[in-house]
């Protein structure tokens, strides 16, 4: 009976934290569609409204089935904000500083992770706990709402819709009058040529390019060992683990993983300075390197407790094997493939990539987060974290051969690196010679 009840409640747990990552999934799919059909500041919008609206429903719940609808809200909301906030940053900025400034997305995000674990701290001790730890998430999003309506709409997005004087007034804000002719000229070259192949883009366009099949493997690749190298199971769970660490009290392990979302955001403000300075590509290999050791360190200290001693330093090590990996990843495999699907597609192919490679973020996200504990309970704690590792291994062999280096780089040159990757270094001197021909 013990085990039945057990088995329950490890399911109860794992669907409520995986429907929200269903949501996000359905979210990001649907949010490239929505960028490219009406823009990235209205996908924003709608984000902020579904995202409150899931807030709402799950303070109120009167049972776990509501609290599942409400999760599934907020996670579409989630999901269709993921796709947009990068590409709108990604769009909005200068080639020198876009890095800095989408990693900043992710700063949001691990900032938020750290004060809700703070907003779930304090409200340890007040009646009715979960209602106001759930319902408060919804400040935020309607905060963002209001500030996004003060924001103009991505100046690239204006372009691909022929409201040239609308993008250029935008531009203006951002660049000086040299750099604006400059970028005036290579948007509407870019886009012009973007016209003259395709008009609309279908999601199975993808599959049909060399270039764009390149590029999505690169995009959704990242998004994928992101996830599976065990991120947010980190994340989810870091007050699970610090209790199966042997550190019991509630208050106690919730503090020790605040201590650990606090590093979390403290290293993505190392990787807003890394990313343009070191590069995406030798950035995200460090992390990941870093990572392995870590998730080895997890993986040693909870097999030297399952063999039965009762030692107090082996929970340490668990909490410091814990706390190495947020400190490696952090800076590194958090920021780097969101910025590098920002920059990666070409325009046409932009949302509608951004959306698909989100949601192979969404769906390893929700495999992790559905089969963690259900794994922890049938193979063992230091066995999973083993598992881990052994991807993190497959992730480095993934980043050294297919992940370029786009640091610096403006968007055309970036989409000049997938076309001689697809058909030859020779692929740009022969376009030359053909533009030359034809003029």
């Amino acid at each position: 009976m013990t085990l039945k009840w057990s088995i329950t409640v490890v399911s109860y747990r794992e669907t409520i934290v995986s429907m929200a990552l269903v949501g996000a999934m359905i979210g990001a799919a649907s949010g490239g569609w929505i960028n490219d059909a009406y823009g990235r500041k209205k996908a924003t919008l709608l984000a902020d409204v579904v995202f409150t609206a899931g807030a709402i429903v799950m303070a109120v719940a009167p049972d776990p089935y509501i609290l599942i609808m409400g999760r599934f809200l907020v996670g579409l909301g989630v999901g269709t904000a993921s796709v947009t906030a990068p590409v709108y940053i990604a769009e909005a900025s200068p080639s020198e500083i876009r890095g800095e400034l989408v990693s900043t997305n992710v700063l949001m995000i691990t900032g938020g992770q750290f004060l809700s674990y703070l907003v779930n701290l304090a409200f340890t001790q007040v009646q009715g706990t979960w209602r106001w730890m759930l319902g408060v998430s919804a400040v935020p999003a309607v905060i963002q709402f209001a500030l996004m309506l003060c924001l103009p709409e991505s100046p690239r997005w204006l372009f691909m819709k022929n409201d040239e004087a609308q993008a250029i007034t935008v531009l203006s804000k951002i660049y000086d009058l040299a750099r604006l002719e400059d970028e005036i000229d290579h948007l509407s070259a870019s886009l012009e040529e973007e016209r003259q192949k395709k008009n609309t883009v279908k999601y199975m366009d993808v599959f049909k390019s060399k270039e764009m099949r390149l590029a999505f493997l690169a995009g959704a690749g990242l998004q994928a060992l992101q996830q599976f190298t065990g991120i947010n199971t980190v994340m989810y769970y870091s007050p699970t683990i610090v209790q199966m660490a042997g550190f019991t009290p509630n208050q106690l392990a919730l503090l020790l993983s605040l201590i650990v979302a606090a590093m979390n955001a403290a290293g993505t403000v190392l990787g807003i300075y890394l990313i343009d300075h070191v590069g995406r590509k030798k950035l995200a290999l460090s992390s990941l390197s870093g990572v392995i050791i870590s998730l080895l360190i997890l993986s040693g200290a909870f097999f030297a407790q399952s063999s039965g001693s009762s030692s107090g330093l082996f929970g340490w090590a668990a909490v410091l094997g814990l706390a190495l990996y947020i400190a490696f990843f952090s800076p590194g495999m958090g920021p780097v493939p969101w910025t590098v699907n920002s920059e990666i597609y070409p325009e046409q192919y932009r949302g509608i990539c951004g959306g698909m490679s989100a949601t192979v973020n969404w769906v390893s996200n929700l495999i992790v987060a559905q089969t963690f504990l259900s794994v922890a309970e049938a193979a063992g704690t230091a066995s999973t974290f083993l598992i881990l590792a052994g991807i993190a291994v497959l992730a480095v062999v993934f980043v050294i051969m297919f992940v370029p280096e786009t640091q610096g780089l403006t968007f055309v040159e970036v989409e000049q690196i997938w076309k001689e990757r697809a058909w030859g270094s020779s692929y740009n001197i022969e376009s030359l010679l053909e533009q030359e021909n034809q003029s």
